[in-house]
């Protein structure tokens, strides 16, 4: 019998992403994410997804003036966001946002995903868009005037956010993050954004999938959910009592394990790091000593890691970014991914159809309604 899931089970072949479990690795197309952090960028990340080679000088500067021609939103991409902002919560406002990039892309004649070249110019169109409909989104909700684009790109989502221009460590801190948030097989998400694309449907409709399955809270929802516990101790000497009260009640504490890591996830191992850091230049180092002290308090209590969402929170609060937009942030990362992912479904396309084990009743007769 399985034990549900789809756990250990081979569902494609993929040269995209490799994650040993046991050994806590992660690469990009061969590539470490240590190196990859280290050295790359997200736009050389988002390349090496898509075309399973880091980018040369040339193609590096193309792709990063491309992603800067296509930031502009549509007139009816605006009138949309503006209208989101007023009701929608964040991930279902870019999910709707996303679906309607379908109907506002002037290129789109159906479904169509065999024109690969076609489909990589809307995935390098979402990557330049969806920071864009998030700050918008965010801006609006909070009653700010919309900041328009003008940075490289992960400078750029922060100056929009924010107003004011991030300084040099805030930008590589937020664009490790985003190399980090990139990929990371076959999730959930991209799991979903797969099946999605198996049907030869087209590109945009397989990402607001994915961006639909991002939003529980037991995938893509969990680092919103570490901030709002951080915010909820909101002091050292309130964590050991915060932490045996909820083990007690036997809640889960989010940001701890990981369904295919047996040991410490490398992406927390440098998030921790970035936190650390980024708490320096805050000035304020409360939210992450606190984490740091769950941490503790958890694993003398239970042999858990952290996994990528835990560090995450502390580090965005930093930044000065909303918990409540912590999971879009996800999905502009992980969208690299994601349209990689479906770019590789359509070159060798097969529709997913599994099957189901049967635990029902056995065949049973028909009984009259009058008999019953």
């Amino acid at each position: 019998m399985s034990k549900g899931g789809l756990e250990d089970v081979i569902v494609a072949e993929s040269a995209i992403c490799s994650i040993d479990g046991a050994a806590g690795t992660l690469r990009y197309c061969g590539y470490s994410i240590d190196d990859l952090v280290a050295h790359g960028s997200f736009p050389e990340c988002a390349w090496l997804l898509w075309h399973g080679q880091l980018p040369n000088a040339q193609e590096l500067n193309g792709l990063r003036a491309t992603l800067r021609a296509r930031r502009d939103l549509s007139e009816g991409m605006n009138f949309l966001v503006h209208g989101l902002a007023e009701r929608a919560a964040p991930m279902d406002a870019l999910r709707t946002a996303v679906s309607a990039m379908g109907i506002d892309d002037e290129t789109t004649d159906g479904n169509a995903p065999a024109d690969l070249d076609l489909s990589q110019d809307r995935a390098i169109r979402m990557m330049a868009q969806m920071p864009v409909l998030v700050a918008t989104y965010s801006r609006l909700r909070e009653g700010k005037p919309v900041v328009p684009p003008d940075l490289d790109e992960a400078a750029n989502f922060l100056w929009m956010m924010r107003g004011e221009v991030p300084s040099n460590a805030e930008a590589k801190a937020f664009d490790a993050c985003l190399v980090m948030h990139a990929e990371h097989g076959f999730n959930a998400s991209t799991f979903a954004a797969r099946v999605v694309a198996s049907t030869l449907t087209d590109i945009y409709s397989a990402v607001s999938s994915a961006i639909a399955s991002l939003k529980g809270p037991l995938h893509g929802g969990a680092n919103t959910r570490v901030m709002e516990m951080l915010l909820e101790i909101g002091s050292e000497d309130r964590v050991t009592q915060w932490v045996d009260d909820a083990l007690a009640r036997k809640e889960r504490i989010m940001g701890f394990g990981h369904r295919v890591y047996k040991t410490t996830d490398p992406r927390a191992r440098i998030l921790e790091q970035l936190s650390e850091q980024c708490a320096e230049l805050a000035g304020n180092r409360l939210w992450f000593e606190l984490s740091r002290r769950v941490q503790a308090e958890v694993n003398a209590r239970k042999p858990l890691v952290t996994n990528v969402d835990f560090f995450s929170a502390s580090t965005y609060y930093a930044m000065g970014l909303s918990p409540e937009i912590y999971t879009p942030i996800f999905a502009l990362a992980r969208v690299a991914g994601w349209t990689a992912h479906v770019l590789e479904q359509y070159r060798n396309n097969r529709l997913m159809r599994p099957r189901a084990a049967w635990v029902g009743p056995e065949p049973r007769s028909w009984v009259p309604v009058e008999a019953r």
